[in-house]
């Protein structure tokens, strides 16, 4: 196990060396204090950091709560020469995994890093889910109704969490639900130290068995409040509670829109077949490029899709400079009740070429859910 041990204390640093040589765990010795955590946890990676001098101040675990959201493989322990309940109960909460005492005599500092590696070598944690972003060309190419509907696929085998992060004017829950948030990602990222899987359940809406959306800001004063770290820290826990997270994105690429769609599995552009959407599509993909993605990160979705359009696939396709994209099929009317109802369309019309369009989708994006879809086919034909 690799082991990174940062004290400011150079006697210390010698101590805990000595109490971990002979062992079979590869330390690395840092002086310095907490703010050499994060260079350490991008440069090393290591598998364990021991962390000297802290005190008692829980405004000091800012650098630790990053390390152990951003580097969630990377455990914490901490040491420090006095402790009251507050710290500890604000120490768990950042994600550190034991606290020690400082200086910790040998026996205690051996027996916590054996902890830890006992339960590094165990079965391994639940992998990571897969973070998909959606996002318009142009306002009003239904990317909310496809990132919010295909979730709603995707719940019928996975478990899924939809964040709005179109932070001044969202309204994805209305498309799957017609109630009411109690809490939105404001009120996540306000109390953003009580961030834990109980925390983030509690502030979304659970609309089916296994998709739950975490909602935009009611309030454009709240919006600007949250930051691109509050939106790393709850990707990253969701990521661990949920197989899919998707994003519903604003066409605003900000600071925070940029450092989420760099997290991004795989970002869908939804574009219709207009001149004004082409145009502004061939400007994001160009903007993506920019920003260093592979082409197979980035697609396009043609969404309304009509064989008789006066502007055809391969005009789309040609312009985009895209060998491939999908198509979702034009069924407005049906599309357009199910969002007056605040309801999924699969929910409303099982039989509608989008529902069917959107389910092949949901099977692309999670194979092993073959046995579900093969139900849904079956039900399809008899309807």
């Amino acid at each position: 196990m690799k082991i990174a041990l940062i004290s400011p204390n150079p006697a210390h640093l010698e101590a805990m060396q000595r109490s971990l040589s002979g062992g079979a765990h590869t330390t690395l010795a840092v002086s310095g204090g907490k703010s050499r955590m994060r260079e350490m946890a991008e440069q090393e990676q290591p598998d364990l950091m021991l962390v000297d001098g802290m005190c008692c101040d829980p405004a000091e675990l800012a650098q630790v709560e990053y390390v152990t959201t951003h580097h969630p493989a990377t455990a914490v322990i901490l040491l420090c020469a006095s402790q009251t309940p507050e710290f500890l109960i604000h120490s768990m909460r950042a994600g550190v995994r034991e606290v020690l005492p400082s200086p910790a005599p040998a026996d205690a500092l051996l027996a916590a890093v054996n902890r830890v590696a006992a339960k590094l070598s165990g079965p391994g944690p639940k992998s990571q889910g897969k973070l998909l972003a959606f996002l318009g060309a142009k306002g009003g190419s239904g990317a909310t109704f496809i990132a919010s509907n295909l979730g709603w696929q995707l719940a019928a085998s996975r478990s899924v969490l939809l964040i709005d992060l179109n932070l001044q004017f969202g309204d994805a829950l209305s498309f799957v639900h017609d109630g009411a948030a109690a809490s939105t990602l404001a009120d996540v990222t306000r109390d953003i130290s009580r961030l834990d899987a109980s925390f983030l359940v509690a502030c979304s809406v659970r609309v089916a068995p296994n998709f739950s959306v975490l909602a935009a800001p009611e309030d454009l004063t709240q919006a600007m409040e949250i930051k691109p770290e509050h939106i790393d820290a709850i990707v990253s826990l969701a990521l661990t509670k949920y197989d899919f997270v998707l994003l519903d994105m604003s066409r605003n690429l900000d600071t925070l829109a940029i450092r989420a769609l760099d997290r991004a599995h795989s970002i869908f552009v939804v574009m219709q077949a207009a001149l004004p959407a082409v145009r502004h599509a061939r400007r994001l993909l160009g903007v993506f490029r920019a920003l260093g993605y592979p082409s197979d990160k980035v697609s396009v979705i043609l969404n309304r899709f009509e064989k008789n359009s006066d502007i055809s696939l391969a005009d789309i396709q040609r312009a985009l400079n895209v060998s491939q994209l999908r198509t979702v099929p034009n069924a407005f009317r049906e599309v357009n009740d199910a969002i007056n109802h605040g309801s999924a369309l699969a929910a409303e019309v099982r039989s509608s070429s989008v529902t069917r369009t959107l389910a092949d989708f949901a099977l692309s994006l999670s194979p092993q859910a073959e046995e579900v879809r093969s139900g849904l086919g079956r039900f399809f034909k008899r309807a």
